[in-house]
């Protein structure tokens, strides 16, 4: 079967056995045990390990799992549907657990659609749970700005709180395709900020308009969630930025509650490629 990627080296499109992806110049693939295939040259590794390490990997799949954030899943799917046609390739970049990329991919076939579907992470940890999570829709490890996919090859991109490759992004949408950009909202976490930091402030919101894309809607995600316990409110905080900013202070405070109710807010911006 033609695999949706292609070659990082060649750029030849790579046929899927079943333990590898090979291109006509040979240049061959493995298969990890769990289905997604590493695509990242050496030359586009900035580490040895690049991307969420083990133990954000792991909070990011137990939360998410307990759908916490099924509110930005359902409307991510809703989209999907009503801006694709009967047989559309989608690209989900920086898909991580696979969360939105299955519910995405599971939501166009209950629409009686026939899709293709690939997700790509620079993370190789939590790739493993992406392809365990969803066996028909193609993993690899790449970069969002070497994306191993054809030109002009996608009609959907999904891209979730996740480098935006705009260049990579128009290059590889149809003419009229579709992108979704995720972003959090002024006031996402909100409650939660305000037990890390003596002055939380707002994210900034703005609508940016990006050459070779026409700018279609923005798509408000809003709600409430109450964590009932101490190790969902971490793995909440270890899959978020704070992680890596937030004064010992903070860190006690939020390791002290048993519960937490904190606002989810979300922007979905919808672009849509020029012809």
């Amino acid at each position: 079967m033609t695999s949706l990627f292609r070659c990082p080296i060649c750029g030849q499109s790579l046929e899927r056995g079943e333990r590898t992806l090979v291109c006509p110049s040979r240049h061959s693939y493995d298969l990890a045990r769990e289905g997604y295939a590493y695509l990242l040259p050496v030359n586009q590794k900035h580490s040895a390990a690049p991307g969420d390490d083990k133990g954000m990997a792991a909070a990011r799949r137990e939360f998410l799992s307990r759908d916490y954030y099924q509110p930005l899943k359902d409307a991510l799917c809703a989209l999907a549907v009503s801006h694709t046609g009967d047989a559309p390739n989608v690209l989900d970049t920086g898909c991580g657990e696979g969360y939105y990329t299955s519910g995405i991919f599971q939501a166009l076939l209950a629409a009686g659609k026939t899709p293709r579907m690939a997700g790509i992470d620079i993370s190789k940890y939590i790739l493993r749970y992406a392809a365990k999570r969803e066996k028909s829709v193609e993993f690899a490890v790449a970069s969002s700005y070497h994306l191993p996919v054809a030109d002009a090859s996608m009609e959907l991109l999904i891209n979730c709180f996740s480098p935006l490759a705009l260049e990579e992004f128009h290059r590889v949408l149809k003419p009229g395709g579709t992108f979704f950009y995720v972003v959090p909202a002024a006031e996402h976490l909100w409650e939660m900020k305000q037990v890390l930091y003596d002055q939380p402030y707002p994210n900034e919101e703005k609508q940016t308009p990006y050459d070779g894309f026409s700018y279609e809607t923005v798509v408000p995600v809003e709600g409430d969630i109450t964590l009932p316990c101490q190790a969902d409110i971490h793995a909440l905080f270890q899959m978020t930025p704070y992680y890596w900013n937030t004064p010992k202070d903070g860190m006690e405070r939020l390791a002290a509650l048993d519960t937490l109710t904190t606002r989810i807010s979300f922007r979905i911006h919808v672009f849509r490629k020029n012809s």
